[in-house]
Protein backbone atom coordinates (compact mmCIF):
# COMPACT_ATOMS: atom_id res chain seq x y z
CA UNK A 1 0.00 0.00 0.00
CA UNK A 2 1.17 3.71 -0.46
CA UNK A 3 2.37 5.32 2.21
CA UNK A 4 0.52 8.05 3.56
CA UNK A 5 1.91 11.29 2.99
CA UNK A 6 3.40 13.19 5.91
CA UNK A 7 2.61 16.59 7.19
CA UNK A 8 4.20 18.98 10.10
CA UNK A 9 0.78 20.88 10.37
CA UNK A 10 -2.13 19.14 12.62
CA UNK A 11 -5.56 18.93 11.03
CA UNK A 12 -6.74 22.09 10.70
CA UNK A 13 -4.73 24.29 13.41
CA UNK A 14 -5.89 27.54 12.38
CA UNK A 15 -9.80 28.61 11.69
CA UNK A 16 -10.23 29.72 8.44
CA UNK A 17 -11.92 32.56 6.95
CA UNK A 18 -15.01 31.82 4.41
CA UNK A 19 -15.32 33.62 0.66
CA UNK A 20 -19.24 34.22 -0.67
CA UNK A 21 -20.41 34.09 -4.30
CA UNK A 22 -23.86 33.43 -6.07
CA UNK A 23 -24.18 29.71 -7.98
CA UNK A 24 -27.20 28.65 -10.03
CA UNK A 25 -28.83 31.98 -8.03
CA UNK A 26 -27.88 30.30 -5.06
CA UNK A 27 -25.42 31.82 -2.41
CA UNK A 28 -22.44 29.46 -1.76
CA UNK A 29 -19.83 29.79 0.81
CA UNK A 30 -16.46 27.54 1.58
CA UNK A 31 -13.66 28.07 3.27
CA UNK A 32 -10.83 30.56 2.06
CA UNK A 33 -7.30 29.51 2.26
CA UNK A 34 -4.64 31.90 0.93
CA UNK A 35 -0.65 31.19 2.83
CA UNK A 36 -0.20 34.83 2.11
CA UNK A 37 -3.00 35.98 4.84
CA UNK A 38 -4.85 37.74 2.34
CA UNK A 39 -8.47 37.96 3.19
CA UNK A 40 -11.14 36.28 1.24
CA UNK A 41 -12.31 38.20 -2.00
CA UNK A 42 -15.02 40.24 -1.89
CA UNK A 43 -16.32 39.94 -5.75
CA UNK A 44 -16.27 36.75 -7.03
CA UNK A 45 -17.64 35.53 -10.08
CA UNK A 46 -17.80 32.53 -12.14
CA UNK A 47 -15.60 31.62 -15.08
CA UNK A 48 -14.91 28.85 -17.54
CA UNK A 49 -13.24 27.85 -20.59
CA UNK A 50 -15.13 30.34 -22.27
CA UNK A 51 -13.80 33.15 -21.16
CA UNK A 52 -11.34 35.32 -23.04
CA UNK A 53 -7.44 35.97 -21.60
CA UNK A 54 -8.49 39.67 -22.58
CA UNK A 55 -11.55 39.49 -20.32
CA UNK A 56 -10.11 37.47 -17.43
CA UNK A 57 -7.26 40.25 -17.38
CA UNK A 58 -9.72 43.02 -17.18
CA UNK A 59 -11.93 41.71 -14.48
CA UNK A 60 -8.92 40.58 -12.43
CA UNK A 61 -7.68 44.47 -12.73
CA UNK A 62 -10.53 45.51 -11.79
CA UNK A 63 -10.74 43.29 -8.39
CA UNK A 64 -13.28 40.72 -9.29
CA UNK A 65 -11.90 37.07 -8.65
CA UNK A 66 -12.79 34.08 -10.82
CA UNK A 67 -13.37 30.70 -9.12
CA UNK A 68 -13.21 28.49 -12.41
CA UNK A 69 -15.70 25.90 -13.46
CA UNK A 70 -13.53 24.90 -16.65
CA UNK A 71 -11.46 22.28 -17.88
CA UNK A 72 -8.16 22.77 -15.34
CA UNK A 73 -5.95 22.56 -17.84
CA UNK A 74 -7.36 25.05 -19.83
CA UNK A 75 -6.98 26.99 -16.04
CA UNK A 76 -3.31 26.77 -16.24
CA UNK A 77 -3.06 28.12 -19.44
CA UNK A 78 -5.24 31.27 -18.39
CA UNK A 79 -3.06 31.96 -15.89
CA UNK A 80 -0.08 31.54 -18.01
CA UNK A 81 -1.59 34.49 -20.20
CA UNK A 82 -2.61 36.47 -17.04
CA UNK A 83 1.36 36.69 -16.36
CA UNK A 84 2.47 37.43 -19.92
CA UNK A 85 -0.59 40.20 -20.04
CA UNK A 86 0.88 41.67 -16.71
CA UNK A 87 4.36 41.81 -17.47
CA UNK A 88 3.91 43.56 -20.59
CA UNK A 89 5.61 47.02 -19.50
CA UNK A 90 3.27 50.55 -21.00
CA UNK A 91 5.43 52.53 -23.39
CA UNK A 92 5.15 54.98 -20.79
CA UNK A 93 6.81 53.04 -18.21
CA UNK A 94 9.16 51.47 -20.90
CA UNK A 95 10.46 55.37 -21.18
CA UNK A 96 11.04 56.03 -17.82
CA UNK A 97 12.99 52.59 -17.56
CA UNK A 98 15.05 54.18 -19.97
CA UNK A 99 16.56 56.32 -17.14
CA UNK A 100 18.84 55.18 -14.92
CA UNK A 101 17.83 55.80 -10.96
CA UNK A 102 19.24 54.74 -7.96
CA UNK A 103 19.48 51.08 -7.39
CA UNK A 104 17.29 51.13 -4.03
CA UNK A 105 14.32 52.68 -6.10
CA UNK A 106 14.68 49.99 -8.53
CA UNK A 107 14.66 47.63 -5.75
CA UNK A 108 11.56 48.92 -4.40
CA UNK A 109 9.75 49.57 -7.74
CA UNK A 110 10.41 45.85 -8.64
CA UNK A 111 9.12 44.57 -5.03
CA UNK A 112 5.82 47.01 -5.52
CA UNK A 113 5.24 45.28 -9.21
CA UNK A 114 6.08 41.22 -7.87
CA UNK A 115 3.57 42.68 -5.32
CA UNK A 116 1.02 43.53 -7.67
CA UNK A 117 1.83 40.88 -10.27
CA UNK A 118 1.18 38.29 -7.43
CA UNK A 119 -2.01 40.13 -6.72
CA UNK A 120 -4.00 39.99 -9.68
CA UNK A 121 -2.45 36.56 -10.81
CA UNK A 122 -3.99 35.43 -7.03
CA UNK A 123 -7.32 36.56 -8.23
CA UNK A 124 -8.10 33.31 -10.75
CA UNK A 125 -9.73 30.61 -8.06
CA UNK A 126 -10.19 26.99 -7.73
CA UNK A 127 -12.27 25.08 -5.46
CA UNK A 128 -11.41 21.82 -3.53
CA UNK A 129 -13.58 19.39 -1.89
CA UNK A 130 -13.48 18.71 1.77
CA UNK A 131 -10.86 16.05 1.35
CA UNK A 132 -8.87 18.11 -1.26
CA UNK A 133 -9.94 16.49 -4.31
CA UNK A 134 -10.34 19.12 -7.15
CA UNK A 135 -13.68 18.47 -8.99
CA UNK A 136 -12.48 19.85 -12.41
CA UNK A 137 -11.96 18.24 -15.52
CA UNK A 138 -8.41 16.77 -15.66
CA UNK A 139 -7.42 18.10 -12.09
CA UNK A 140 -4.16 16.24 -11.12
CA UNK A 141 -4.47 14.47 -7.66
CA UNK A 142 -3.07 16.66 -5.37
CA UNK A 143 -4.12 15.23 -2.18
CA UNK A 144 -0.62 14.44 -0.85
CA UNK A 145 0.86 17.72 -1.99
CA UNK A 146 -1.99 19.42 0.06
CA UNK A 147 -1.89 17.04 3.07
CA UNK A 148 1.71 17.80 3.21
CA UNK A 149 1.62 21.53 3.22
CA UNK A 150 -1.96 22.46 5.04
CA UNK A 151 -2.45 19.52 7.04
CA UNK A 152 -4.93 16.13 7.04
CA UNK A 153 -8.18 17.53 5.77
CA UNK A 154 -11.16 17.78 7.77
CA UNK A 155 -13.54 16.12 6.44
CA UNK A 156 -16.43 17.56 8.27
CA UNK A 157 -15.73 21.04 7.52
CA UNK A 158 -16.93 20.95 3.92
CA UNK A 159 -15.43 23.11 0.79
CA UNK A 160 -12.19 25.15 0.67
CA UNK A 161 -10.70 27.87 -1.80
CA UNK A 162 -7.46 28.62 -2.95
CA UNK A 163 -5.97 30.72 -5.89
CA UNK A 164 -4.61 28.20 -8.46
CA UNK A 165 -1.18 29.91 -8.15
CA UNK A 166 -1.08 28.77 -4.41
CA UNK A 167 -2.13 25.06 -5.48
CA UNK A 168 0.72 24.91 -8.30
CA UNK A 169 3.05 26.17 -5.17
CA UNK A 170 1.82 23.18 -3.13
CA UNK A 171 2.27 20.22 -5.95
CA UNK A 172 5.62 21.88 -6.91
CA UNK A 173 6.94 22.13 -3.42
CA UNK A 174 5.29 18.15 -3.42
CA UNK A 175 7.54 17.66 -6.02
CA UNK A 176 10.36 19.45 -4.60
CA UNK A 177 10.05 17.20 -1.55
CA UNK A 178 9.71 14.32 -3.45
CA UNK A 179 12.90 14.23 -5.50
CA UNK A 180 15.51 16.36 -3.42
CA UNK A 181 18.06 18.63 -4.07
CA UNK A 182 21.87 17.29 -4.21
CA UNK A 183 24.19 18.66 -2.30
CA UNK A 184 27.53 17.55 -3.25
CA UNK A 185 29.24 19.10 0.07
CA UNK A 186 27.09 15.95 1.92
CA UNK A 187 28.84 13.14 -0.05
CA UNK A 188 27.83 10.92 -2.64
CA UNK A 189 24.70 9.89 -4.36
CA UNK A 190 22.22 8.94 -2.74
CA UNK A 191 22.73 10.02 0.42
CA UNK A 192 23.46 13.83 -0.15
CA UNK A 193 19.92 15.39 -1.02
CA UNK A 194 18.43 17.81 0.91
CA UNK A 195 14.12 17.69 0.83
CA UNK A 196 12.68 20.72 1.30
CA UNK A 197 9.20 20.81 2.24
CA UNK A 198 6.70 23.48 1.35
CA UNK A 199 7.14 26.68 3.01
CA UNK A 200 10.47 26.18 3.53
CA UNK A 201 13.74 27.92 1.46
CA UNK A 202 15.47 25.36 -0.81
CA UNK A 203 19.06 25.37 -0.42
CA UNK A 204 19.32 25.75 -4.16
CA UNK A 205 22.31 28.34 -3.98
CA UNK A 206 25.10 26.27 -3.65
CA UNK A 207 28.01 28.55 -3.00
CA UNK A 208 27.04 29.40 0.72
CA UNK A 209 26.84 25.91 1.41
CA UNK A 210 30.35 25.37 -0.37
CA UNK A 211 31.61 28.18 2.43
CA UNK A 212 30.50 26.21 5.11
CA UNK A 213 31.90 22.88 4.09
CA UNK A 214 35.47 24.33 3.64
CA UNK A 215 35.75 26.83 6.33
CA UNK A 216 38.76 26.18 8.82
CA UNK A 217 36.93 24.61 12.07
CA UNK A 218 37.79 25.48 15.35
CA UNK A 219 39.21 23.20 17.92
CA UNK A 220 37.30 22.01 21.09
CA UNK A 221 37.46 23.91 24.42
CA UNK A 222 40.23 22.87 26.41
CA UNK A 223 39.97 19.32 27.97
CA UNK A 224 37.09 18.41 25.16
CA UNK A 225 37.71 15.71 22.47
CA UNK A 226 34.69 16.49 20.47
CA UNK A 227 33.18 19.82 18.91
CA UNK A 228 29.89 21.20 19.63
CA UNK A 229 28.19 23.83 17.22
CA UNK A 230 24.69 25.36 16.93
CA UNK A 231 23.29 26.14 13.58
CA UNK A 232 20.81 29.07 14.81
CA UNK A 233 17.97 29.49 11.71
CA UNK A 234 18.64 26.08 10.38
CA UNK A 235 15.50 25.44 7.52
CA UNK A 236 15.88 22.78 6.07
CA UNK A 237 19.20 21.46 8.43
CA UNK A 238 21.25 22.05 5.51
CA UNK A 239 23.97 23.34 7.05
CA UNK A 240 23.85 21.55 10.11
CA UNK A 241 24.18 18.62 7.51
CA UNK A 242 27.13 19.48 6.50
CA UNK A 243 28.92 20.17 9.63
CA UNK A 244 28.02 16.77 10.62
CA UNK A 245 29.15 15.43 7.45
CA UNK A 246 32.55 16.96 8.18
CA UNK A 247 32.89 15.51 11.74
CA UNK A 248 31.22 17.72 14.08
CA UNK A 249 30.12 15.63 17.03
CA UNK A 250 26.99 16.97 18.37
CA UNK A 251 24.67 20.23 16.31
CA UNK A 252 21.99 21.81 18.07
CA UNK A 253 19.71 23.16 14.83
CA UNK A 254 17.24 25.73 15.80
CA UNK A 255 14.41 27.20 14.16
CA UNK A 256 11.15 29.16 15.34
CA UNK A 257 8.49 27.98 12.05
CA UNK A 258 7.07 24.42 12.65
CA UNK A 259 7.66 23.60 9.06
CA UNK A 260 11.27 24.33 8.96
CA UNK A 261 11.64 21.95 12.45
CA UNK A 262 9.33 19.00 10.84
CA UNK A 263 11.83 19.70 7.37
CA UNK A 264 15.15 19.73 9.17
CA UNK A 265 13.79 16.52 11.49
CA UNK A 266 12.79 14.49 8.14
CA UNK A 267 16.19 15.62 6.61
CA UNK A 268 18.59 14.22 9.69
CA UNK A 269 16.22 10.86 9.70
CA UNK A 270 16.97 10.82 5.83
CA UNK A 271 20.52 11.26 6.00
CA UNK A 272 20.81 8.97 8.88
CA UNK A 273 22.00 12.12 10.82
CA UNK A 274 19.78 12.18 13.61
CA UNK A 275 21.55 11.27 16.50
CA UNK A 276 24.27 14.09 15.59
CA UNK A 277 22.12 16.99 15.08
CA UNK A 278 19.64 18.01 17.72
CA UNK A 279 16.55 20.11 16.14
CA UNK A 280 14.64 21.84 18.66
CA UNK A 281 12.78 25.01 18.49
CA UNK A 282 14.21 28.29 19.82
CA UNK A 283 14.47 32.43 19.12
CA UNK A 284 17.81 32.21 17.90
CA UNK A 285 19.68 30.37 20.66
CA UNK A 286 19.55 27.14 22.67
CA UNK A 287 21.09 27.10 25.69
CA UNK A 288 24.34 26.52 26.22
CA UNK A 289 27.49 27.47 25.00
CA UNK A 290 29.19 26.00 21.63
CA UNK A 291 32.83 26.29 20.29
CA UNK A 292 30.77 26.81 16.79
CA UNK A 293 27.41 28.58 16.44
CA UNK A 294 26.37 29.37 12.58
CA UNK A 295 24.01 31.40 10.87
CA UNK A 296 22.54 31.91 7.80
CA UNK A 297 19.55 35.01 8.15
CA UNK A 298 17.71 36.31 5.53
CA UNK A 299 20.33 38.78 3.62
CA UNK A 300 18.15 41.51 2.68
CA UNK A 301 16.78 44.28 5.49
CA UNK A 302 12.81 44.48 4.09
CA UNK A 303 9.42 43.29 5.53
CA UNK A 304 8.59 40.09 3.91
CA UNK A 305 5.48 39.34 1.62
CA UNK A 306 4.33 35.95 2.46
CA UNK A 307 5.73 33.17 4.60
CA UNK A 308 7.96 31.92 2.43
CA UNK A 309 9.90 35.38 1.92
CA UNK A 310 10.95 35.34 5.76
CA UNK A 311 14.00 33.42 4.40
CA UNK A 312 14.79 36.45 2.25
CA UNK A 313 14.03 39.00 3.80
CA UNK A 314 14.35 39.94 7.57
CA UNK A 315 12.70 43.51 8.08
CA UNK A 316 14.63 45.63 10.30
CA UNK A 317 17.42 43.01 10.90
CA UNK A 318 15.95 41.69 13.68
CA UNK A 319 17.85 38.18 13.53
CA UNK A 320 21.01 39.58 12.34
CA UNK A 321 20.92 41.70 14.88
CA UNK A 322 19.82 39.05 17.32
CA UNK A 323 22.73 36.83 15.92
CA UNK A 324 25.24 39.34 16.68
CA UNK A 325 24.11 40.66 20.20
CA UNK A 326 23.29 37.26 21.84
CA UNK A 327 26.74 35.64 20.57
CA UNK A 328 29.03 35.91 23.06
CA UNK A 329 27.05 34.92 25.46
CA UNK A 330 26.90 31.13 23.51
CA UNK A 331 30.08 30.78 22.65
CA UNK A 332 33.12 28.66 24.25
CA UNK A 333 36.19 30.55 25.14
CA UNK A 334 38.24 30.95 21.66
CA UNK A 335 34.82 29.70 19.78
CA UNK A 336 33.53 31.61 16.67
CA UNK A 337 30.49 32.40 15.04
CA UNK A 338 30.14 32.23 11.15
CA UNK A 339 27.97 34.57 9.91
CA UNK A 340 26.57 33.70 6.21
CA UNK A 341 25.60 36.70 4.33
CA UNK A 342 25.43 38.57 1.03
CA UNK A 343 26.20 41.75 -0.09
CA UNK A 344 23.33 42.32 -2.34
CA UNK A 345 21.68 44.91 0.40
CA UNK A 346 24.50 47.17 0.10
CA UNK A 347 24.87 47.13 -3.02
CA UNK A 348 21.10 47.81 -3.44
CA UNK A 349 21.46 50.57 -0.84
CA UNK A 350 19.60 48.81 1.96
CA UNK A 351 22.96 48.39 4.36
CA UNK A 352 25.88 49.59 4.31
CA UNK A 353 29.56 47.83 4.73
CA UNK A 354 30.28 50.02 7.75
CA UNK A 355 27.05 49.52 9.08
CA UNK A 356 27.45 46.17 9.37
CA UNK A 357 30.86 46.81 11.03
CA UNK A 358 29.84 48.71 13.23
CA UNK A 359 27.30 45.63 14.06
CA UNK A 360 30.21 43.63 15.06
CA UNK A 361 32.07 46.56 17.28
CA UNK A 362 28.75 47.34 19.09
CA UNK A 363 28.79 43.49 20.21
CA UNK A 364 32.54 43.26 21.14
CA UNK A 365 33.41 41.06 18.27
CA UNK A 366 35.67 40.65 15.76
CA UNK A 367 36.43 39.56 12.23
CA UNK A 368 39.11 36.68 12.10
CA UNK A 369 39.01 35.62 8.69
CA UNK A 370 36.11 36.66 5.64
CA UNK A 371 36.15 33.77 2.99
CA UNK A 372 33.90 34.94 -0.21
CA UNK A 373 32.05 33.95 -3.08
CA UNK A 374 30.51 34.39 -6.45
CA UNK A 375 26.79 33.38 -7.16
CA UNK A 376 26.48 30.73 -9.32
CA UNK A 377 22.75 31.00 -9.80
CA UNK A 378 20.92 32.01 -13.34
CA UNK A 379 19.65 35.19 -11.88
CA UNK A 380 23.30 36.87 -11.49
CA UNK A 381 24.13 36.75 -14.96
CA UNK A 382 20.53 37.41 -16.26
CA UNK A 383 20.97 41.09 -17.92
CA UNK A 384 16.99 41.23 -18.49
CA UNK A 385 16.31 41.06 -14.50
CA UNK A 386 15.33 44.69 -12.86
CA UNK A 387 18.35 44.11 -10.07
CA UNK A 388 21.03 42.66 -12.51
CA UNK A 389 23.71 45.72 -11.95
CA UNK A 390 23.32 44.72 -8.24
CA UNK A 391 23.20 41.29 -8.48
CA UNK A 392 26.14 41.17 -10.91
CA UNK A 393 28.51 42.70 -8.15
CA UNK A 394 26.67 40.32 -5.27
CA UNK A 395 29.65 38.55 -3.41
CA UNK A 396 28.48 35.94 -0.55
CA UNK A 397 30.55 35.95 2.66
CA UNK A 398 31.34 33.77 5.61
CA UNK A 399 32.20 35.90 8.28
CA UNK A 400 34.42 34.35 11.02
CA UNK A 401 33.75 36.11 14.31
CA UNK A 402 35.36 35.84 17.66
CA UNK A 403 35.24 37.94 20.93
CA UNK A 404 36.75 41.20 20.68
CA UNK A 405 39.44 41.40 23.56
CA UNK A 406 41.07 44.33 22.88
CA UNK A 407 40.86 46.72 25.40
Amino acid sequence: MPSKPKSALPANPIALPEIHWLEADQPRNARWRSERGLPPPTKVVLADDTLSADSAYRMVCEGTSLLWRGDFQNARQLLQALGRRADQVPKRKRKQAATPIPLLDAFNQHRLAQSQRARLLGRLLIEFDADYHVPLRRAPDAKAACTEAWGPPDLQAGPMVASLRELLGVTSAHEWRRVGIEIPALGDAPHNRIHPHYGVFSPVRGEYIQLVATAHLPKPPKGRDQLLAFDIGTGTGVLAAVLARRGVAHIVATDLDARALACARDNMAQLGLQTQVEVTQADLFPPGKASLIVCNPPWLPARPGSPIERAVYDEGSRMLQGFLAGLLDHLEPKGEGWLILSNLAEHLGLRSRDELLALFEANRLRVVSRVDAKPVHPKASDATDALHHARSQEVTSLWRLAANTAP
